[in-house]
């Protein structure tokens, strides 16, 4: 019976190692197809992002760059990560080679969570505060705050260059990362606490945009205020447009009565009127694409996220395998999502699209107004 079961076990382990090929050749299909996918709908995106004049607005201007950073990490990481796995969980170039690696793949993570951020503030400006956003918000602006994330993420990723921390080639990941250990024994802590209050505060944005707009959907009841009447010429808020022909016919010396209701008084040039209700369902379309876009990175990343503090507060914590193969090559998969979240959560995004295709069918319709008159 022992020589049975010791049988059994020994033959269990060959096929155990079969299995490593067929591992190795799911990752490397799946790796590639998100390659694949990931590089052909971003430089689609940005296409048509730079060729259409109309869609060369602030918000389009931080999903240009978020669709040129996924693009980099595309091409960049992901090449050296399929030859890691195809030579065998063995690192391809050698320390200096893993550390630039490694730093650009911090980077690019990074940057996408604080430009993520940085949206999130300028979504809320564009609901809550439409008449400051329309006039601060210009292509300047859009490219200061780009340079600021940017920055950020630089400071973020460069300390473990100079060993403030350490990049290296985990064999488990397949990749050259910063190497998450117990907190006595690494700085790592600091890195994964500034990641979570990221995204934190981003989420906390959105949910404060979201209560604005429900507290102004709110139906206030009409209030009737009477008009104040001076030698029949009536005025006030609750004058109607008698009062003007009143006042125009020689009826009383009383002041001028209010405008006419329904017709708009002549604005000059440098005026900007308040945001009106096509631009507002726009803007919150906008907004609803990019919360759309900082929810699958949330949800992409939170696996691998919670390894990390696994090993950062266990001392040797065991981490399945294939939960943190699983968890790595979802990280990986947010860099293809962000332009299918925009086709399908955009509906100017798949008109300029059909727009540029002339074979595709469908009638053209005007755009909604999106800028400021």
């Amino acid at each position: 019976m022992a020589n049975s079961s010791s049988g059994g076990f020994r033959e269990s382990i060959p096929s155990l190692q079969n299995l490593a090929p067929a591992a190795s050749a799911v990752k490397l299909a799946s790796l590639a197809l998100i390659t694949g996918v990931s590089l052909l709908g971003n430089v689609l995106l940005s296409v048509l992002l730079l060729r259409d004049r109309s869609l060369r607005k602030p918000p389009y201007f931080f999903l240009l760059d978020l669709c040129a950073a996924d693009a980099l990490r595309a091409t960049v990481c992901f090449p050296f990560v399929m030859a890691s796995v195809g030579g065998g969980s063995a690192w391809p170039l050698g320390s200096l080679g893993c550390r630039l690696v490694a730093f650009v793949s911090v980077l690019l993570s990074f940057h996408g969570a604080f430009l993520l951020l940085c949206v999130s503030v300028s979504r809320y400006m564009a609901i809550a505060h439409h008449r400051f956003y329309s006039k601060r918000m210009s292509a300047c602006t859009c490219a200061a705050v780009i340079c600021v994330a940017w920055t950020l993420s630089a400071a973020m990723a460069f300390p473990p260059v100079f060993d403030v921390g350490t990049y290296k080639f985990i064999a488990e990941e397949e990749q050259c990362i910063f190497e998450h250990r117990f907190i006595k024994s690494n700085d790592t802590l600091g890195f994964m606490l500034m990641l979570v209050v990221v995204v934190g505060a981003t989420h906390v944005v959105y949910i404060k945009m979201l209560c604005f707009v429900y507290d102004h959907r709110k139906m206030k009841p009409a209030q009737l205020v009477p008009a104040v009447s001076q030698n029949w010429t009536f005025h006030g808020p609750g004058a109607t447009g008698q009062a003007a022909a009143n006042w125009i016919a020689g009826f009383g010396r009383g002041p001028t009565p209010p405008t006419l209701v329904g017709i708009r008084q002549a604005a000059h040039p440098g005026n900007r009127r308040l945001l009106v209700l096509d631009e507002f369902k726009m803007e919150k379309r906008i907004g609803k694409m990019f919360y759309m876009i900082t929810l699958s990175f949330l949800l992409l990343w939170a696996p691998y996220i919670i390894a990390c503090y696994l090993r950062i507060f266990v001392r040797g914590a065991p981490v399945p395998q294939l939960y943190l193969t699983a968890a790595v090559w979802m990280s990986f998969v947010q860099a293809g999502v962000n332009p299918i979240i925009s086709f399908l959560f955009n509906k100017e995004l798949r008109r300029r699209l059909r727009a540029g295709f002339p074979c595709c069918p469908g009638t053209q319709t005007p755009m909604e107004p999106y800028c400021v008159i």
